[in-house]
C-alpha cells in the first residue's frame, strides 16, 4: 500500500489556507462578544462583520448591502427559491435537470407542496445548455403577469462546464425573469464582477476557495430584505435569525482576497497539471473518455473521465483510496449514497461505465499527476 497522500477533491472542499486558520484562531481567541450587543465587545464584533462585508464586496463588484452571510452554498439557494416563491414573487422556475441537489430538491419539493411550475432547459451530451431553448421557454410567459425565476449554476460541479452569465442575465431581464445562479464552484477561481454581470443573485461558499465550513454568504442585487427565512433575531437586516458565525465570516474574507490575489497563476497550473493527468492517462487506459464540455469554457482544475467496463470498475474509487488517492465518482454530496450520479444519467453515460472526478487544488505537484498514472495503469492492467 502506498502511504503518500494525494487530495484530487478540491471540488467537494478545499484544505483550509493555513494564513486563514491563523486568522480565525486569534479571532475566536480575543473576540467573542456577541455581534448584536451593544457594549464594547459587541461593537468590536460587529466592526469586524462588516469589514468582512465590506472586503468581500469590493473583491465581488457589488455593494456591501448586498451581500448577507449565510451557512453555505446550500443554504444559498435555499433562501433564493423559497423566499421568492413565498412571497409570490414569481409563479414558474426554470432550471437545469443538471444543477446541484440544493437547486433540483429543492425545485421538486417546491413543485410537490407549492405547485409552483418547473421547467427544465434542455442541453446535449457534453452538459451544455441550449439557451435558444432557454429564450423558447421565457418567452412562453411573455405579456401575462407571470414572473419567472431561472436558477442556473455557473459552474458545473461534476463536469467543470462554465455558464456565460452575462448572456443568461440579457435574456432574463430580456423576458423580466429574476436571474439567481449557484456560483460555488466560481467565486475564487473566476473573475466576477456582479454588478457588470446584471445577474440578480448568486451564492457562495467559503470551503470552495480554502476558507472555513459552514459559512458562506448570498448576494443580491439592490440588497432587498424580504424578510427571515430563518425566524429569530434580526441579524443580517433582518434576513436571516441567528448570531453570525465569526470566525467563519472573517475568515471567509481573508480566503477569498488570497484566492483572488493568486487566481490567474493558480488557474494557469491547474490547467496544465489536468492537462498531463488526462494525457497519461489516456496513453495507459484504452476507451477513455472525457465527460464534459471538452471545447468550450470550463474550470481548469475539474476533470471527470468514464472509464470503461472493466472487473475492478465498481471498485475503482475504493482501490484509488487504498493507494492514498482522494477522489470522487460525482459530487461529494451524494457520495454516501448507493445511486449513481444524476448529472451522469442525464448525460446518458452508460451504467457499466465507472465516473470519477478529479479535482485539483493550489496544493497539487506534476509529480503527483503522474503518480496517480502509474497508480491506474497497475489497477487497470493486473486485474
Amino acid at each position: 500500500m502506498s502511504t503518500q497522500r494525494i487530495y484530487l477533491d478540491n471540488a467537494a472542499t478545499t484544505p483550509m489556507d493555513e494564513e486563514v486558520v491563523d486568522l480565525m484562531a486569534e479571532t475566536m481567541r480575543q473576540c467573542y462578544g456577541n455581534p448584536s450587543s451593544i457594549h464594547f465587545l459587541g461593537r468590536e464584533t460587529r466592526i469586524l462583520i462588516e469589514k468582512a462585508r465590506k472586503s468581500m464586496a469590493a473583491l465581488l463588484g457589488c455593494a456591501p448591502s448586498e451581500l448577507f452571510f449565510t451557512s453555505g452554498g446550500t443554504e444559498s439557494d435555499n433562501m433564493i427559491c423559497r423566499y421568492l416563491v413565498e412571497q409570490g414573487d414569481v409563479q414558474r422556475i426554470i432550471s437545469s435537470k443538471l444543477e446541484h441537489h440544493a437547486i433540483t430538491h429543492t425545485l421538486e419539493n417546491l413543485a410537490q407542496l407549492r405547485g409552483i411550475r418547473v421547467d427544465w432547459v434542455k442541453h446535449n451530451e457534453q452538459g451544455v445548455l441550449d439557451l435558444k431553448n432557454l429564450e423558447m421557454l421565457l418567452a412562453q410567459d411573455l405579456g401575462t403577469s407571470n414572473r419567472t425565476l431561472v436558477t442556473l449554476m455557473h459552474a458545473n460541479n461534476e463536469l467543470g462546464n462554465l455558464l456565460d452569465l452575462e448572456v443568461v442575465a440579457g435574456l432574463c431581464n430580456k423576458y423580466q425573469a429574476f436571474f439567481h445562479s449557484d456560483t460555488v464552484q466560481t467565486v475564487g477561481h473566476v473573475p466576477l464582477n456582479l454588478q457588470e454581470l446584471g445577474i440578480h443573485s448568486v451564492s457562495g461558499s467559503a470551503h470552495k476557495f480554502y476558507g472555513p465550513k459552514g459559512v458562506g454568504f448570498i448576494y443580491l442585487r439592490g440588497g432587498h430584505s424580504w424578510g427571515p427565512l430563518i425566524q429569530g433575531g434580526s441579524q443580517e437586516r433582518n434576513m436571516r435569525g441567528g448570531t453570525e458565525n465569526l470566525a467563519g465570516i472573517v475568515g471567509m474574507a481573508r480566503a477569498l482576497e488570497k484566492a483572488i490575489q493568486t487566481m490567474d497563476e493558480r488557474r494557469q497550473r491547474l490547467a496544465n497539471l489536468r492537462d498531463r493527468l488526462r494525457q497519461g492517462l489516456e496513453g495507459v487506459i484504452p476507451g477513455l473518455e472525457f465527460n464534459g464540455d471538452g471545447k468550450g469554457p470550463r474550470l481548469p482544475h475539474i476533470l471527470s473521465l468514464s472509464f470503461p467496463p472493466h472487473p475492478k470498475g465498481e471498485m475503482l474509487l475504493f482501490n484509488l483510496d487504498i493507494e492514498g488517492v482522494c477522489a470522487s465518482g460525482g459530487s461529494a454530496c451524494s457520495s454516501g449514497a448507493q445511486t449513481r450520479s444524476h448529472v451522469m444519467e442525464a448525460l446518458g453515460v452508460p451504467a457499466d461505465r465507472t465516473t470519477v472526478r478529479f479535482s485539483l487544488g493550489s496544493r497539487n505537484t506534476a509529480e503527483e499527476m503522474d503518480r496517480v498514472v502509474e497508480i491506474l495503469r497497475k489497477i487497470w492492467h493486473e486485474a
